[in-house]
């Protein structure tokens, strides 16, 4: 679905009064302001129940929908009509949003049983993003060193070696670096507090390299900028703002083609380089997933598949007895 439907959709979804709507209204309330989801989350949420209210308006003829309306076979229509045309990953996802609306209905005895709990969700094969290994890493990091100790760099480029030792230092989320404050952050300590999903803190180590990248771009920063800026925010932008998700996401893909690297690659690959390397270099899992952050730990488990994938490609290449004739 295209970002522009997705924001029509969401905006007619507002537009509507009644019953039903308003029960949706208040869960994606809850979700904003008592779980504290991201806006980007949110939304998504709402579209997913949006078009699932669109249906149901077209399917019953009346704009006016009553909550029980919101029944299992209503909502088996849905499923059958729109889901063929989904990918599995986004099947699983609406019917995640879907359970989560009805949980919170019956914890609030405004439905007394749940549309929702006899449909099946799709197996979807979990894939991990890219990564660099260790030498790519530290070749990339190294190339964002020597650019910003050059010595008619710019804040802007010691800002963005600090920004990719920090996010390979400590594995945060993109969502959780540019919300970094100063006071967030303890240099002399070496750690951060950082802000997870659902407001859920932890204390993360950073290591020296990205504490001395963070102090050399401060002190470039506070030298060479005139005018009002954030000073709460760690990571800034050219106009003195806070850095966004989607500015990380373009820095990165500009200084790995500065690197001769053109693999594509995400934020979120930095992180899953950090905890495949630490794992690869002996961490126990248990510790991977406190530092990530992670709920629980069989989502730190994939991990383990990205390394036995390695082993075996060392096996493969070094036991006589595992190499194909002729090879």
């Amino acid at each position: 679905m295209s970002r522009e439907t997705a924001s029509l959709l969401h905006r007619v979804f507002q537009s509507l009064d009644g019953p039903a709507v308003m029960a949706l209204k208040d869960f994606l309330n809850f979700l904003r302001s008592q779980r504290a989801m991201s806006p980007a989350t949110v939304k998504s949420y709402g579209v997913d129940l949006a078009q699932w209210y669109l249906f149901l308006q077209h399917l019953l003829g009346r704009s006016h929908l009553d909550m029980d309306d919101l029944s299992e076979a209503n909502l088996r229509r849905f499923v059958f009509h729109r889901h063929p045309r989904l990918a599995k990953s986004s099947q699983a996802r609406a019917l995640a949003t879907y359970r989560s609306f009805f949980r919170f209905l019956l914890e609030r005895q405004r439905l007394a049983h749940n549309p929702a709990r006899s449909l099946r969700s799709p197996k979807v094969s979990v894939t991990l993003p890219a990564f660099l290994d260790v030498d790519e890493m530290l070749a990339f990091l190294d190339d964002l060193q020597k650019r910003a100790q050059a010595l008619s760099a710019p804040w802007t480029t010691l800002r963005d070696w600090a920004l990719f030792e920090t996010l390979y230092a400590t594995g945060l989320r993109v969502g959780e670096l540019v919300r970094l404050n100063h006071d967030h952050l303890d240099r002399q300590e070496g750690v951060v507090r950082a802000m997870g999903k659902g407001s859920k803190e932890r204390v993360v180590p950073i290591g020296s390299k990205a504490v001395e990248a963070i102090g050399r771009y401060l002190q470039a920063f506070h030298s060479q900028w005139h005018g009002p800026y954030d000073q709460n925010a760690v990571f800034l932008n050219a106009r003195g703002g806070r850095l966004s998700d989607r500015s990380v996401r373009r820095l990165l893909t500009q200084r790995l083609r500065d690197a001769g690297q053109w693999r594509p690659l995400s934020p979120h690959g930095l992180r899953h380089s950090f905890a495949t390397h630490l794992l690869s270099s002996g961490a126990d899992l248990r510790s991977i997933q406190e530092l990530l952050g992670h709920a629980g730990l069989s989502t730190t488990q994939r991990y383990t598949r990205v390394d036995m994938d390695r082993l075996m490609s060392v096996y493969d290449a070094a036991h006589p007895r595992s190499r194909k004739p002729n090879s």
